[in-house]
C-alpha cells in the first residue's frame, strides 16, 4: 500500500503537482533527516543537504525507474548528495587554508528526537567515532534494514568492501560500547 501510495505522488509529481512533492516530503523527511545526521555533523550543512536531496529529487524524477524501490532511489540521492557536500566542503577548506575549524555543536538530532535516553547517546556517540565511510554501512544496514548486497550496489562499491567496513564498524562499535549492560543493548534497537 504504501509503495502504491508512493507510486502515485510520483506520478503527480512528473507532471508538475507541487502539493504531490509536499505531501511526498512530508511523508519521507523524517527518515531522510535521521539518515542526514548520522553522516554530517553540523546542523547547518545537515539543512543545505536536506535541501539539495529534495532539490535533485524534484529535478531528477524523470530518471527514477519504477521497476526499483523508491525507498532505495532516495536513499540514493542521499549519499550522493552527502558525497557531493563532503567535496564541497573539502575544497572550501583547502581554499580557506585551514582557517575554518569544524567545531562540532550539539546537533538537533541528539536534542529533539529519538536519541532521548542515555543508552541512545551512547550508541550515538559510537556510531558518529566511526569512519564516514563505516558509518555509512551501518546506518543503511541498521536503521534502514539494507542487506550487505543493497549497500553495495547504493554505494556503488564492491560487495567485498561493504563486508570489511561492516566488519571493521562492528568492531569498533564493540570496542566503544563494551560496558554497555546488555539489558540496556536491547533496549537501544528501537530506534
Amino acid at each position: 500500500m504504501q509503495n502504491e501510495y508512493m507510486y502515485q505522488l510520483l506520478i503527480k509529481m512528473r507532471g508538475g503537482d507541487q502539493q504531490a512533492f509536499q505531501t511526498m516530503y512530508e511523508a519521507t523527511y523524517r527518515d531522510v533527516y535521521r539518515t542526514v545526521s548520522f553522516l554530517v555533523d553540523h546542523q547547518q550543512d545537515r539543512e543545505d543537504v536536506m535541501n539539495e536531496i529534495y532539490m535533485q529529487m524534484w529535478l531528477s524524477l524523470a530518471n527514477y525507474d519504477t521497476n526499483r524501490p523508491f525507498r532505495f532511489w532516495l536513499h540514493g540521492l542521499v549519499i550522493r548528495q552527502v558525497q557531493r557536500f563532503r567535496v564541497k566542503s573539502w575544497r572550501r577548506f583547502r581554499i580557506f587554508e585551514r582557517i575554518r575549524a569544524f567545531s562540532r555543536e550539539e546537533s538537533y538530532w541528539d536534542q529533539h528526537t529519538v536519541l532521548m535516553d542515555e543508552t541512545n547517546q551512547m550508541i550515538s556517540q559510537a556510531i558518529r567515532k566511526l569512519t564516514d565511510k563505516q558509518r555509512a554501512v551501518i546506518i543503511f544496514r541498521f536503521f534502514h534494514d539494507y542487506t550487505l548486497e543493497e549497500i553495495a550496489t547504493l554505494l556503488d562499491i564492491p560487495l567485498g568492501t561493504v563486508k570489511s567496513r561492516y566488519h571493521a564498524a562492528l568492531q569498533a562499535l564493540r570496542k566503544n560500547l563494551w560496558n554497555l549492560p546488555l539489558e540496556r543493548m536491547e533496549k537501544s534497537n528501537d530506534y
